[in-house]
């Protein structure tokens, strides 16, 4: 059962009733799951595997630019039919680390409380990702974070993706919030971008994958070096 917060969260004074949260980079560590599919679909094509730290540069702007840039790294330009086998097929050994409990996805320190947190607040909680809905769904689950999620926006749930404002302006009709009234939460220029063609403000944390630029140097409008520190921004002790 939710509990009120003893005042209503506001952003500098603007009421906020919505938090859309990036997923990977920004609530959970999966770098190494999407190496290890995508290594697994590129020794298929009998290609050499990619360092884990390589792929997680490599992360960002949804599968099919996963594929295009590990195709680039290996010297490889592939058609579109060629394209869209080698994303099949990650999709494939991606969905199996889940079935068969290989995977490493966890969530970083102090999601789950900051969470736990903002839903007592009653504030509407939504993932906005450009993973696929059907794996994001189940890592939620998974990792048992979905309890105090209201909607998760996928890559493929929208026509377009971040860094297109759609997903999180979709996000926000799904929770039924005002765009005017979010806040987007996340680790890469993509959500910045998104988030600034949406006219709603973004944090970011600096831990994140932003396509191996430093998140630190990110045009956003706060930086935080923990999720645990986000509450503190919109109930500012006084």
């Amino acid at each position: 059962m939710r509990t009120a917060a003893p005042v209503s969260a506001a952003w500098r004074g603007r009421p906020l009733s919505g938090i859309l949260f990036d997923l990977d980079g920004t609530l959970l560590n999966t770098a190494s799951d999407i190496a290890r599919a995508l290594n697994r679909a590129l020794a298929e094509h009998g290609w050499a595997p990619l360092p884990a730290g390589d792929v997680s540069r490599m992360i960002g702007r949804g599968s099919p630019i996963l594929i295009e840039r590990a195709a680039a790294a290996r010297g490889q330009v592939l058609n579109d039919a060629a394209a869209a086998a080698l994303l099949e097929r990650f999709f494939h050994h991606y969905g199996e680390l889940e079935e068969r409990n290989e995977s490493d996805a966890q969530p970083y320190p102090g999601v789950s409380e900051t969470l736990q947190k903002l839903h007592d607040a009653q504030m509407r909680i939504a993932v906005v990702t450009n993973k696929q809905h059907r794996f994001a769904s189940g890592l939620l689950h998974r990792l048992d974070l979905m309890r105090w999620i209201d909607a998760i926006v996928g890559g493929d749930t929208c026509e377009r993706r971040k860094p297109d404002p759609q997903p999180l302006l979709f996000a926000c009709e799904s929770l039924a919030v005002s765009p005017s009234q979010a806040l987007m939460v996340g680790d890469s220029i993509n959500d910045v971008s998104a988030a600034r063609a949406a006219h709603m403000p973004i944090v970011c944390v600096p831990y994140g994958y932003n396509e191996g630029q430093d998140p630190r140097l990110l045009a956003c409008d706060a930086m935080i070096e923990n999720l645990t520190d986000l509450p503190g921004l919109l109930w500012p002790l006084p």
